[in-house]
C-alpha cells in the first residue's frame, strides 16, 4: 500500500474512535463553576475613630452578615448591615491603622489601601446637680458629672439613651456642702428611662481617669416607688436620701426602665460616715411596674443591690467585685429575682461580714426579739430568687470577714431554688427566734440549692441549731447538695470561672449543674422555665455589654 493510503487510512481510524468517545461521554457534562471572587473596591471614609462606622464596597459578598468576616488592621469587626455588594462596619475599639480584609465564601480580599484609625474626640461635660425640676433627655456625646445627690422629683423623666456615660464625683466635690458623693436617685413618683443595649450599654462610673479608679469613688443609684414596706411611714428613707417611706399600698406602681445598665466604683461613704454607704443599686418600696434586667454592678464600696421593701423585679443582675453583700434584702421585700451570678474578690470583703445573699426584716440595729409586726401589710421580706450563682474562694475559704453564700436572719422569709454558692466559710446560715417552726412551716423554702466548697455548709442561730437546719436543708424530696471538698471537680465547672479579668460562667458539658432543676412551691408566670441550677445554663446572658476591667476603658472619649 502507498504512504499515502496509509496515511488516510490512518486519519479516518482516528476520526472515527473519536467520534465513538463523543458518543460515549454524558450528554449532560458536569461542570465546575468558577468561584466567585470577593473584592474590594473602596472604602469609605478612609479615616474614622473607633466605634464609628464606615462602608465597603465590592463584589459578591455575603447578603448574611453572620457569614462575612471582616477585619480592620487584623482586629475583627461587627457588622451593622450586609448586601453583595456593600457591607457597613464598625470599626472595633481595639482597631489599628491597616487594610480592611473581607472573607466570605471561602474568598478573601483586601483593600488596596488603609484604614487610618483615629480615636473619637472627647466628649464635652456637663453637671449635673440638685433636683431636676423637668423632664430630661441625656446624650450619648456627652459625658454627665453628679455633683452631690441628684434628685428627679414626682412627675418628671430622666431619659438616658444608650451608650451614655454618666460620672459620680467624690463627696468633696457637693455644691450644697453636705458632703455628699455623686449619686442618682429617682423619687416616688418621677421616672428612669435608662434602655441601653448589648452593644451600646449605659454606664455609671467613677469621675476619676482610667487607671485611678476605686472602691467608693462615688455614691450609686437609687429609685423610690409608691410600693408597701413594712417600716412606719414616718421612717426616713434608708443611706441619707432625703425623704420618708410614708404608707403607699401601690404594689405595681412603675418608676421606669433600667436595662444593660453597668454601675461601677459606687459605695463611698454618704457624708464622710464610713457606715452608711449606698449600694451600686438600690431599690426603696419600688413596684412591679418597674423593668430591671442586664445590670452590672462593679467594685461596690458597700453592697452591690439592696431592696428596702417594695416588689420590684429582676432578671439577670451581674455582682462583681463586691466589698460588702451581692444581695441585700430588707424591710418586707417581696419581689423576684431570676439568673443573678456574683463573682468576688476573695481578698476584698467587709469589715461588717460579707454574704452573697442577705436577708433581713429590718435594719442591723434591730434586734431578733420577735416576728415583725405587720406595717402596711406586709409582716416579713418573703421574696423568690432562682438560678443565682454566688463564687467567692476557688482555694479553701478563710473565716474572717467573708461570711455566707445565704444568710437568712431576723425572722426572714424566703424561697431559694435552683442556686449555687460556692467558696464561703459558711453555705446557708439561718436565724430565728421561732425555733424549728420557721423551717418546717414553709417561712423558708430551699429546693434544689448547691452548697459547694464550704467550711460550714449549713449553720443554725437564735432559736434553731445548726443539726435543724442541716436535717431542713437536707430533707428528701428538696433535691438541695452538698458538695464535699474533695469531689469539687465533679461540678465542672468553666476552666475561667474564678479569673478576675476575663471570667467566664458557662458549666462545661456534662456539668450536673446543667440538669436536675426542681420545680418552687413559690414560682410564678414571672419565671422562665429552665431545667438547669445556678445562673448560666448553655444561654451566656452577659455577652458583650458587661465588662471585668473597667479600670482600663476610657470614658471621655
Amino acid at each position: 500500500m502507498k504512504p499515502t493510503n496509509c496515511r488516510l487510512l490512518l486519519l479516518s481510524l482516528f476520526i472515527g474512535l473519536a467520534g465513538l468517545i463523543v458518543s460515549c461521554k454524558d450528554p449532560n457534562p458536569v461542570v465546575n463553576p468558577t468561584p466567585t471572587t470577593v473584592t474590594i473596591s473602596s472604602i469609605d471614609p478612609t479615616s474614622a475613630p473607633v466605634g464609628s462606622t464606615i462602608a465597603i464596597t465590592g463584589t459578591n459578598f455575603s447578603s448574611d452578615p453572620a457569614s462575612n468576616t471582616i477585619t480592620i488592621g487584623g482586629v475583627p469587626a461587627t457588622i451593622v448591615s450586609a448586601s453583595s455588594t456593600r457591607l457597613v462596619v464598625t470599626v472595633p475599639t481595639s482597631a489599628t491603622t491597616g487594610p480592611v480584609s473581607v472573607s466570605a465564601g471561602g474568598q478573601t480580599a483586601q483593600s488596596q489601601t488603609s484604614l487610618t484609625v483615629t480615636l473619637p474626640s472627647v466628649k464635652p461635660v456637663v453637671t449635673l446637680q440638685g433636683t431636676i425640676f423637668s423632664s430630661r433627655t441625656l446624650s450619648r456625646d456627652t459625658v454627665y458629672l453628679l455633683r452631690g445627690i441628684v434628685y428627679v422629683p414626682q412627675t418628671y423623666t430622666l431619659t438616658i439613651p444608650a451608650g451614655t456615660v454618666i460620672r459620680g464625683a467624690s463627696a468633696d466635690a457637693d455644691p450644697s456642702g453636705a458632703n455628699m458623693p455623686g449619686a442618682l436617685v429617682i423619687e416616688r413618683g418621677g421616672f428612669i428611662n435608662a434602655r441601653g443595649t448589648a452593644s451600646q450599654p449605659i454606664v455609671f462610673t467613677s469621675a476619676k481617669t482610667a487607671g485611678q479608679r476605686a472602691t467608693g469613688d462615688w455614691g450609686g443609684v437609687v429609685l423610690i416607688g409608691r410600693s408597701p414596706v413594712n417600716r412606719a411611714g414616718t421612717t426616713a428613707n434608708p443611706r441619707g436620701i432625703r425623704g420618708t417611706v410614708e404608707t403607699y399600698g401601690e404594689p405595681a406602681s412603675n418608676s421606669g426602665a433600667m436595662q444593660y445598665v453597668r454601675i461601677e466604683y459606687a459605695g463611698a461613704p454618704m457624708a464622710g460616715n464610713t457606715a452608711v454607704r449606698l449600694a451600686g443599686l438600690s431599690f426603696i418600696g419600688v413596684g412591679t411596674g418597674t423593668t430591671i434586667d442586664h445590670i452590672q454592678v462593679s467594685n461596690s464600696g458597700g453592697d452591690a443591690y439592696s431592696w428596702f421593701g417594695g416588689t420590684v423585679n429582676a432578671k439577670n443582675l451581674m455582682a462583681f467585685r463586691t466589698t460588702d453583700d451581692d444581695w441585700t434584702v430588707d424591710w418586707g421585700y417581696t419581689g423576684n429575682v431570676q439568673f443573678a451570678a456574683a463573682l468576688r474578690d476573695p481578698s476584698v470583703f467587709d469589715a461588717s461580714g460579707s454574704n452573697g445573699l442577705e436577708v433581713e426584716n429590718y435594719e442591723t440595729a434591730d434586734t431578733d426579739v420577735s416576728l415583725v409586726t405587720p406595717i402596711n401589710g406586709q409582716a416579713q421580706n418573703v421574696p423568690v430568687f432562682a438560678n443565682i450563682s454566688s463564687f467567692a474562694y476557688n482555694t479553701t475559704p478563710t473565716t474572717g470577714n467573708a461570711r455566707a453564700g445565704l444568710f437568712v436572719r431576723r425572722n426572714s422569709a424566703i424561697a431559694v431554688y435552683n442556686s449555687l454558692f460556692y467558696g464561703y466559710p459558711e453555705g446557708v446560715h439561718i436565724e430565728s427566734t421561732t425555733g424549728p417552726s420557721s423551717l418546717t412551716s414553709g417561712t423558708v423554702d430551699l429546693r434544689g440549692v448547691v452548697l459547694a466548697n464550704t467550711l460550714s455548709p449549713v449553720v443554725g442561730g437564735g432559736a434553731v441549731t445548726s443539726d435543724q437546719v442541716s436535717q431542713y436543708v437536707q430533707t428528701v424530696g428538696r433535691n438541695n447538695q452538698i458538695v464535699p471538698s474533695n469531689n469539687l471537680a465533679a461540678l465542672l465547672l468553666n476552666g475561667s470561672n474564678f479569673t478576675l479579668t476575663s471570667p467566664a460562667f458557662l458549666p462545661q458539658s456534662g456539668s450536673p449543674l446543667l440538669s436536675d432543676a426542681v420545680s418552687g412551691n413559690r414560682l410564678n408566670s414571672f419565671f422562665t422555665a429552665v431545667t438547669y441550677r445556678g445562673a448560666f445554663g448553655t444561654d451566656n446572658w452577659a455577652t458583650n455589654w458587661t465588662n471585668y476591667n473597667p479600670q482600663a476603658v476610657d470614658y471621655d472619649r
